[in-house]
């Protein structure tokens, strides 16, 4: 009786260490190949193809692995063309920086010159045979003479326009009264003359730089006090906080205003509403101050909803995180 429990249980033995046998030939080895396959494509041969064999769920798990793999490598040859078409838009824009620097130097050196001998040369005609000419030679002259001007005038304010964000000053945090108050200093002889009134609100600090961003701020108060209605000029800078860690500054005036359908249009560069004749200047004001608004990471825009004067609203990002909200 005692020897055939221990066949019994030799047998069952057997049959256990068989299952074993089995189970290691079925799932563990082509388990093991698997793994192969993966670690060879986690090394980086994404060209391998992931295969598996044995039981159903094994070779399901390999050809999903398989599809995975594939996905990855659309996404990485896709990954790889976009940096490739960002590197050639790089390399353009590089191109068009350095053509752009040629034409600053030539515009502000070689352009520059022969325009001053017209004027002068121009001008010395008049006086020299002043005695000699009608009034209409001398109105001639007078057109020659402004035209010279006025293109320099041109070539100064476009070489403004490209050098913003390309010579770097230091960025620092200013309070924006203080870029306000210096604004309205360089605009002192016109703000006397139209007899203008300045309001500014409470204000935050801002980073940037110092130059710039006081030329948007001046730009803004110079179209105000220039594009002004019958009743002497009234300007309020004023500021709120806005979304995203931005301020939102905005300077209002009682002026002549400006309609719905400029709104872009005022942002071009050279582009006027109104004759030189009626108003002074080249259009490119409220285009420089877009770019350098959006070179500190921020944007400009018409209130198309104000019903008098106009409103301007530009965004500057916080100086920091934790920056005071004044009137929040």
């Amino acid at each position: 009786m005692a020897t055939t429990c221990i066949v019994a249980l030799g047998l069952l033995l057997v049959a256990v260490l068989g299952c074993v046998i089995a189970v290691l030939t079925q799932v563990v080895r082509p388990l093991t190949r698997l793994r192969g396959h993966v670690a060879m494509v986690a090394g980086g041969d994404f060209a391998h193809t992931v295969t598996a064999t044995g039981p159903e769920e094994l070779r399901a798990l390999g050809r999903g692995v398989d599809v995975m793999r594939v996905r990855i490598v659309k996404e990485l040859d896709a990954a790889q063309e976009r940096n490739l078409a960002l590197d050639a838009a790089t390399a353009e824009l590089e191109r068009s920086n350095a053509e752009l620097e040629q034409f600053a130097y030539v515009a502000s050196h070689d352009l520059q010159e022969p325009l001053r001998k017209v004027a002068s040369f121009c001008q010395l005609l008049e006086r020299r045979y002043r005695d000699q000419l009608d009034d209409r030679a001398t109105q001639y002259i007078d057109f020659a003479v402004d035209g010279a001007k006025r293109m320099q005038q041109l070539i100064n304010d476009l070489l403004s326009f490209s050098r913003v964000g390309r010579h770097q000053d230091k960025h620092v945090v200013v309070p924006a009264t203080q870029l306000v108050n210096d604004a309205v200093r360089n605009l002192a002889q016109a703000v006397e003359d139209s007899d203008a009134r300045i309001e500014v609100g409470s204000l935050p600090e801002v980073r940037g730089e110092v130059r710039l961003l006081t030329a948007v701020f001046q730009n803004l108060i110079a179209n105000a006090v220039k594009f002004r209605a019958e009743q002497p000029p009234h300007v309020h800078v004023s500021a709120s906080p806005g979304e995203d860690d931005m301020w939102v500054f905005s300077v209002r005036d009682n002026g002549i205003g400006v309609e719905e359908q400029y709104a872009e249009r005022i942002f071009v560069i050279f582009q006027r509403l109104h004759t030189k004749d009626r108003y002074s200047g080249t259009g490119i004001g409220l285009a420089m101050c877009r770019k350098i608004v959006e070179y500190h990471g921020g944007r400009i825009w018409l209130d198309t909803e104000a019903t008098t004067g106009t409103t301007m609203h530009f965004t500057l990002p916080y100086a920091d995180a934790t920056s005071p909200a004044p009137n929040r």
